[in-house]
């Protein structure tokens, strides 16, 4: 009894001590996943209270009912132009929120409908423009007819780039909304006015760097203070390019007659793989900085005090679309297999906080596949098994880059076997490949171990392609039958990125 009570007080305390705005994003465009239900152990065990879904699975969903963790479920772009119906969105809400009953204590704590997912990218080309307001407003008015309006808010996710300054005077203060969305944006805003919703938009400082090619400063990436700040209008400096992105946010709405709107951070973080500004270290320094800039409760130097914030995110995924850099399998600050990727320290009081791994999560034996010794020609070998697991680690700027060519078939046989959950017959390759006990990881090359996945593989043979058409080793990036939640949101997001580096120039 003694020790049990125990558990719940370190529990209680650890609740009690996290960041009070901080939330995670947890992705499932994965080859295996994790039991929802351990996953949920791990978010209370870590005092993590809120969680943003892409979807909503109704399995992820029934794991969250009764923990009081707030939730924010999505719908999906290809839904909107449906949803301008309005009784579709009725019955949308009665199916996907209401008859999850989010005012019981049993129930699951929906607060937030994320309606779409940045909409008015330009990649989109218009073609979503004309119904994301409509939609927005249909699903907040079921849920208001629902009786749940005072508690579960709709929104839009937006991408940074529907913001920006002018590029005579780029600074937070100047911000204004994109000329070609005023209209529809408009209307999005008079919606969220209305009922009380926040404004949403998502912020990656990572991508100042990716796309500054060496023209963005390093430093302003991060929160550690810089010697030569951006000065804007009645003396305020800017130390770094959240807050210059979150204010340009505030200037924009202030500009369109909302000055006080709610902003609300949707997705926020740091790659660990897959480029070289993308690695653990970068990683830790960012999400430590961060988390301790929420706990400071200051705020931006024009949006001050509380700000909620979703990290982005709590998985790797290695099913997502590489299309916008091969960085984007690795946002987790886990591992896929729920192992935590570095120490976090969810308070914010830079002690060396641990984060929780998942639990009940059962690890393949101790081996690999690798290429044999005097197989000399194997670059169809690689692109057979990178078409069906992840080798971004391999390519240039990653952790994995500086293997021999033989080494780099290695990891990529045994990415597929591992992939394959080491089924017999995973590692053969008609003969060019073995099962080895002794780990073939070399420095900063992780030669990874897989795990039993709740969801049933897809079965997968690995015969040798009949020939070789390319002399280059170079792996491929993987295919994906799955877009990323925002794989169209970084080639759009070049003007927000441009104005940045002019901030700081």
């Amino acid at each position: 009894m003694g020790k049990k009570l125990l558990v719940l007080v370190t529990l209680l305390v650890l609740l009690g001590y996290n960041v009070e705005g901080l939330g995670v994003n947890w992705g499932d465009i994965s080859s295996h996943k994790l039991p929802p239900k351990d996953v949920v152990k791990m978010l209370q065990e870590n005092g993590i209270k809120k969680v943003k879904l892409f979807n909503n699975d109704e399995t992820i969903l029934n794991a969250l009912a009764g923990t009081g963790i707030e939730v924010m479920i999505g719908i999906s772009n290809q839904l909107l132009k449906d949803l301008v119906n309005p009784d579709v969105a009725t019955k949308w809400v009665k199916e996907n929120v209401t008859r999850f009953e989010p005012k019981s204590p049993k129930g699951v704590n929906i607060t937030l409908i994320g309606v779409g997912n940045e909409p008015f990218l330009r990649d989109y080309k218009d073609t979503l423009t004309n119904v994301t307001g409509p939609a927005l407003e249909n699903i907040q008015n079921a849920l208001n007819d629902a009786g749940l309006g005072d508690t579960t808010k709709a929104t839009v996710p937006l991408n940074a780039d529907v913001y920006l300054s002018p590029s005579w005077n780029p600074v937070p203060s100047a911000g204004f909304f994109r000329a070609d969305i005023v209209d529809p944006l408009n209307y999005i805003l008079k919606v969220l006015d209305k009922n009380k919703a926040p404004f949403m938009v998502n912020i990656y400082p990572f991508l100042s760097l990716f796309y500054g090619n060496g023209a963005f400063p390093f430093d302003y990436a991060f929160f550690d203070g810089v010697t030569n700040p951006l000065k804007d209008k009645d003396g305020i400096e800017y130390t770094n390019c959240f807050d210059a992105n979150l204010d340009t946010c505030a200037a924009a709405l202030a500009g369109a007659g909302y000055p006080n709107m709610t902003i609300m951070v949707g997705e926020m973080g740091w790659p660990t793989d897959g480029n070289p500004y993308a690695n653990v270290t970068m990683a830790e320094k960012f999400y430590k900085g961060f988390v301790s800039y929420l706990a400071k409760g200051k705020g931006s130097p024009r949006r001050p005090g509380y700000l909620e914030a979703y990290l982005f995110a709590l998985f790797d995924e290695d099913r997502k679309s590489t299309l916008p850099g091969n960085f984007e399998t690795h946002w987790g600050i886990y591992y896929e297999d729920g192992t935590p990727k570095f120490p976090l320290d969810l308070s914010g009081k830079n002690k060396t906080g641990t984060l929780v791994p998942v639990p009940n999560v059962e690890k393949l034996a101790k081996k690999w596949c690798v290429i044999k010794p005097d197989v000399k020609n194997f670059t169809s070998l690689m692109s057979y098994a990178c078409d069906r697991a992840d080798c971004t680690p391999l390519t240039n700027g990653s952790s994995c880059q500086n293997l021999s060519d033989a080494d780099k078939a290695s990891y990529a046989l045994n990415a597929y076997f591992q992939n394959q959950e080491q089924k017999d017959g995973s590692c053969d390759f008609e003969g060019k490949a073995t099962v080895t006990t002794k780990d073939p990881s070399q420095g900063s090359c992780n030669f990874t171990i897989g795990f039993k996945s709740s969801t049933p593989l897809a079965p997968s043979p690995s015969p040798l392609p009949s020939s070789d058409h390319s002399s280059s080793s170079d792996a491929k990036a993987p295919s994906s039958s799955s877009a990323s939640p925002k794989s169209l949101a970084f080639a759009s997001s070049m003007g927000v990125v441009f104005l940045l580096s002019l901030f700081f120039m």
